[in-house]
């Protein structure tokens, strides 16, 4: 140790003379930092640019298709023999996005391994897979590839579902299958193209199971357990646009399985406060973004196909549409292919009407033809300005902004003419993150009296999106609507100088 002291000495007295005169060849200089654009200040924490993209999909589809379908089964324990996947058809991933793309859904997430550990592609990890199905559609099979092509050609964004828990391996429970089988899987997966949008890792981990023959419980901390970080850098890697889901890490579980958000729903979240108990609602002030995703069911059954199952209506579709992507999340919505390998058409046609739906009553933005004018808008800066025309220009980097210290405004509507109105739809500029407390709207049948709508609706967030239903009903929306020849809405309290890139009417 007196050794080691005293190299540690000579080391840093052999040094001295070299800093001093390094230090004498210079001197501080301020400098004053300007902002030119004039851009109010951030309010932390911020979304990544791979959140933003991701946040911009809003509406997608989950398709849970593999052994499960086969056995009626939600939960395989993974003891089911590799020939029971026997498809009756080559399975169309093609026809199962075609049919989400008419309903508005800009993507789609195919389940390619489940809990029961069985791989719809041709893997390195496992002989539990497709190549030793029942018959030859199924030995053809590899989901993987074929969505992926049929995504590109539509020009969809896509991505998989890999189980983290496996209740077929053998090696369940140790470090080898972290290492050998399910970060190989991933990396496997992240080949079938760099464009992926999110990786989906589901938060049932550990489990009684079949385990290679061991039949036994095995339990797993699956904070530490799959090595996330490292997956989480090596995936970003080849596809810089993923964002891994629930256990990755940068997507959060909205905390139910019925389609809904809370009225009151942060992008913000404290790390380790499980999203479980607070997923509907984030917090305020948490310091991670850790946006919301609602996953829910468009069928009555299970999350893959059964044979007595039926379709939801377009109008309760419509409702979860409201609930989750009209208040500040994203809706990856459920549409089970049958043993066929495809939708069944009661499925195909309810998606028609929805899509149908979206574009009839949030397709007329009549904010584009109202005269607007706000109580405060922020100085122009050298190359951006904040007018109230970014509301209504479809410029999603464009927005209107108050000035430093004005934490509430008011945006008034008007028309020369009456129109009926039923949704309002607002959407921050988060990329400065999410700053708007609380807000109401109101409305005019003369333009000078005014009265206060969307009853029993808690108006507080708006974040990514926000669309309120002015009848205050989610359920029953659309209605005869109100005639009106002007709308108000109040910013009433925000964390910041509130910004808004999209002002809609419909």
């Amino acid at each position: 140790m007196k050794k080691f002291t005293y190299l540690l000495s000579a080391l840093a007295l052999s040094a001295a003379p070299v800093i001093s005169s390094a230090q004498s060849q210079f001197s501080l200089q301020s400098q004053t930092l300007t902002n030119s654009d004039n851009e109010p200040g951030p309010v932390f924490p911020l979304p990544t640019e791979r959140q933003l993209k991701w946040n911009e999909t809003e509406f997608y589809a989950f398709f849970h298709y593999g052994m499960n379908t086969y056995t009626n089964l939600e939960w395989g324990k993974g003891d089911e023999a590799e020939s029971i996947f026997a498809p009756t058809a080559a399975p169309n991933p093609e026809q199962w996005l075609k049919a989400v793309q008419a309903a508005g859904m800009k993507g789609g997430i195919a389940v390619v391994k489940h809990h029961d550990g069985f791989c719809l592609w041709p893997t390195s990890s496992t002989t539990h897979s497709v190549v030793k199905a029942g018959n030859a559609f199924g030995r053809e099979t590899n989901i993987p590839r074929d969505f992926a092509a049929a995504a590109q050609k539509l020009g969809m964004k896509y991505g998989f579902y890999v189980s983290p828990w496996d209740r077929n391996s053998a090696l369940y429970g140790t470090d080898k299958y972290v290492s050998d089988v399910f970060l190989r899987q991933c990396a496997e997966l992240a080949t079938y193209g760099t464009d992926q949008f999110e990786m989906w890792f589901d938060g049932a981990n550990g489990g009684d199971g079949y385990y290679g023959g061991r039949n036994t419980t095995v339990s797993v901390d699956r904070e530490t357990y799959y090595d996330i970080p490292n997956l989480r850098d090596s995936i970003h890697k080849v596809c810089p646009n993923i964002i891994l889901w629930g256990v990755g890490g940068e997507a959060r579980w909205i905390g139910n399985e019925a389609g809904w958000a809370g009225e009151t729903n942060w992008s913000t979240e404290n790390l380790g406060y499980a999203p479980e108990r607070n997923g509907m609602y984030g917090t305020e002030d948490g310091w991670i973004w850790f946006p919301g995703e609602s996953d829910a069911k468009m069928t009555d059954q299970g999350w893959f196909w059964h044979s007595n199952e039926a379709p939801l209506s377009a109008e309760r579709l419509f409702q979860m549409y409201l609930e989750t992507v009209g208040r500040n999340a994203t809706l990856i919505l459920n549409c089970p292919p049958n043993k066929a390998g495809v939708l069944p058409e009661a499925d195909v046609r309810v998606l028609k009407q929805l899509g149908t739906m979206l574009k009839n009553r949030l397709g007329n933005d009549l904010a584009k033809t109202a005269h607007i004018e706000v109580s405060n808008t922020r100085a122009a800066g050298a190359n951006r300005n904040y007018e109230t025309a970014n509301l209504t220009d479809g410029d999603a980097k464009t927005y209107w902004a108050t000035n430093d210290g004005v934490n509430n405004a008011t945006i008034t509507l008007t028309w020369d003419t009456p129109q009926t109105v039923r949704y309002v739809m607002l959407q921050e500029y988060i990329r400065l993150g999410q700053r708007i407390k609380s807000f109401k709207i109101e409305t005019s049948t003369d333009g000078t009296t005014w009265k206060a709508t969307a009853p029993g609706v808690t108006t507080t967030t708006v974040g990514y999106k926000r669309i309120i239903p002015l009848n205050g009903s989610t359920s029953n929306s659309y209605g005869n609507g109100t005639s009106v020849k002007a709308v108000r809405i109040t910013l009433t309290d925000a964390k910041s100088c509130p910004t808004l890139s999209t002002l809609s009417v419909f």
